[in-house]
């Protein structure tokens, strides 16, 4: 695997950080491009794990960190979820300018959510996989519920988020709160795949089930029994890189 340190910049000209990996030997099967979870980064265990499953499958992998997050430019308070498609739509431009454009999108719960929407902007796209994604991106505010009132009434607040402290605008909650799932499910007409732990407890199994519903045929699910959502088992997000490159191979 060849691995490269990358940085391009968003739509509003600050520079995102990326990590490319790359098949040692002959040119990759296609390029995909993966969306991490919510507050999270490129550097998250299963992110690398589910990567390098890809890469042994011949498939060029850039990660990157949305605005604000990991080693990425910007302020967190300042994004939202409308920005994590505009930084989607960025990476896939770069690959396109620099390399190939991305075939296939990977996105890892609030990730999962973002590269549906991303994928309208996105005409190369033949094929998406969801990991532990919520089928509304509204399913966040349950992290910070019990600060509505002082964003609400103060116009934003200090959340603790997975141990560490991350400011939430109320522009935040108007965002997701405008965004329709469903609708681009309707307009997507290539292949989904749709993976999902009956045990997540950060994002219910049920989110998967309207996602489904909601996408059109060819679309696919596969329960990750026994997986927690962060996918912290080794085993578990290597065996997600699996049927990934397994079920897009037909795609791709």
């Amino acid at each position: 695997m060849i691995a490269q340190k990358i940085k391009f910049k968003n739509a509003k000209g600050q520079e995102l950080a990326a990590r490319l990996e790359l098949p040692e030997q002959g040119e990759p099967k296609a390029f995909a491009l993966f969306a991490h979870c919510f507050t999270c980064s490129k550097n998250l265990t299963a992110v690398r794990s589910i990567g390098k499953t890809l890469i042994s499958k011949n498939i060029a992998v850039l990660m990157f960190d949305f605005t604000g997050l990991g080693d990425s430019e910007g302020d967190f308070e300042h994004t939202n979820f409308s920005s994590n498609i505009e930084d989607l739509y960025s990476a896939a431009q770069f690959l396109e300018e620099n390399y190939r454009a991305p075939a296939l999108l990977i996105g890892h719960s609030l990730g999962g959510a973002a590269v549906i929407f991303a994928s309208a902007k996105i005409p190369s796209v033949k094929a998406i996989a969801t990991i532990g994604a919520p089928s509304n991106p509204e399913h966040v505010s349950h992290l910070f519920k019990n600060s509505f009132n002082e964003i609400n009434t103060s116009g934003k607040a200090i959340v603790s988020i997975g141990g560490r402290d991350f400011t939430i605008q109320k522009q935040f909650l108007d965002d997701i709160q405008d965004q329709n799932i469903k609708h681009k499910l309707d307009e997507f007409r290539n292949s989904i795949l749709i993976m999902h732990s009956p045990q997540d407890t950060t994002v219910g199994i049920e989110n998967a089930a309207e996602i489904y519903k909601a996408a059109r045929h060819p679309k696919s699910f596969i329960s990750l029994n026994g997986a927690d959502h962060l996918l912290s088992d080794k085993k578990d997000s290597e065996y997600v890189g699996h049927i990934i490159a397994t079920w897009a191979d037909r795609y791709l």
